[in-house]
């Protein structure tokens, strides 16, 4: 199954998160090697949101990544939700319908 989980990024987030980018990006490539992160990035321009896509049973590991997160810890996300993602096209989808 896919979980998003969705970052609504705070005002200076550009600014500020040199401070805790390296401690963010250990917890999502730790992420990735035991294959629960699948991809992971800010949209916008300038960033106003960022998506994270977990390879996930539950939403409970995509919801103690957030807790765990300095972004989050930091305010540097003002709010965050975990929703399943029904995927059902591409070579990844977890339900593919043709």
């Amino acid at each position: 199954m896919h979980y998003l989980l969705t970052y609504e990024l705070a005002d200076g987030y550009l600014e500020r998160r040199a401070e805790f980018r390296d401690e963010h990006l250990k917890l999502a490539w730790n992420a990735v090697e035991r294959g629960e992160l699948l991809l992971a990035g800010a949209a916008g321009d300038p960033p106003d949101v960022a998506q994270l896509v977990f390879t996930i049973d539950s939403p409970a590991i995509a919801e103690s990544f957030a807790a765990a997160d300095p972004y989050v810890k930091h305010g540097l996300v003002k709010r965050w939700t975990v929703r399943k993602w029904h995927t059902v096209v591409g070579e990844l989808a977890s339900s593919p319908v043709r």
